[in-house]
């Protein structure tokens, strides 16, 4: 059931994909996927419900595999060193679920119009005219890629140590890898941005960021499928 609610998260996740056959009026290259939510979007309330989604289906199966792991744990502690609390697993799956909660509040806090499309937003923006959902879903958006950027790495982590999840222990830290660039990319053009140098594609960077994300949370769902189908092999 955890596999089944992080793959459709990753699905939901990349909702924005859409944006390619979906007539938005924002450059893919250029603009945040957050504009696509923005309340002055023609499609706005769909990506916000997207994003709703994907956030709760991810914070449901993180609380999940938490809550295993934690008596896991516990059990494990009580039988011997052996079976003793595995502390990557727990930072992880912490950090998937703090995601997916904070992913769902950034929904809830769309902004109100796209500043890398409308200079005239932009202006509003730099002024300190634009709604406190700016600032809020800035802070929300940021929150929600530590959460994630610390689920990849400790679970990561965790496969290779404990010998868990071949896929995500061959594969994972390639995307973690390409990950922590694509966030450099998207940190370096979101200053470029707010200090008027232009967006250093923006859009691509963030993107590939996001897309990352959701490719790591399908290849930790197939590994889960994997260690139902053979149990002698499941953590």
């Amino acid at each position: 059931m955890i596999a089944a609610l992080l793959a459709l998260g990753a699905v939901a996740y990349t909702a924005w994909v859409l944006e390619a056959v979906l007539t938005t009026g924002l450059d893919p290259a250029q603009s945040y996927v957050s504009e696509l939510a923005a309340e002055d979007q023609p499609f706005g309330g769909f990506f916000r419900a997207t994003d709703l989604t994907a956030g709760l289906l991810v914070l449901a199966a993180g609380l999940w595999a938490l809550v295993r792991t934690v008596r896991a744990g516990r059990a494990g502690r009580a039988a011997g060193p052996d079976g003793a609390r595995r502390p990557w697993a727990v930072i992880g799956w912490a950090g998937v679920a703090f995601f997916g909660a904070a992913t769902a509040v950034d929904s809830r806090l769309p902004l109100s119009c796209a500043p890398t499309d409308d200079p005239a937003c932009a202006a509003r923006e730099a002024a300190g005219l634009v709604p406190a959902t700016h600032t809020a879903h800035a802070v929300s958006s940021s929150l929600a890629m530590t959460g994630a950027i610390a689920g990849l790495v400790a679970l990561t982590v965790a496969a290779r140590r404990y010998r868990w999840w071949p896929p995500v222990a061959r594969w994972g830290p390639a995307v973690v890898a390409l990950e922590l660039a694509a966030t450099v990319w998207t940190l370096a053009s979101v200053a470029a941005f707010q200090s008027g140098a232009g967006t250093w594609g923006l859009g691509a960077g963030q993107r590939l960021q996001v897309l990352l994300v959701a490719v790591w949370l399908g290849l930790l769902a197939l590994s889960l499928m994997r260690e139902r189908r053979n149990p002698e092999a499941a953590p």
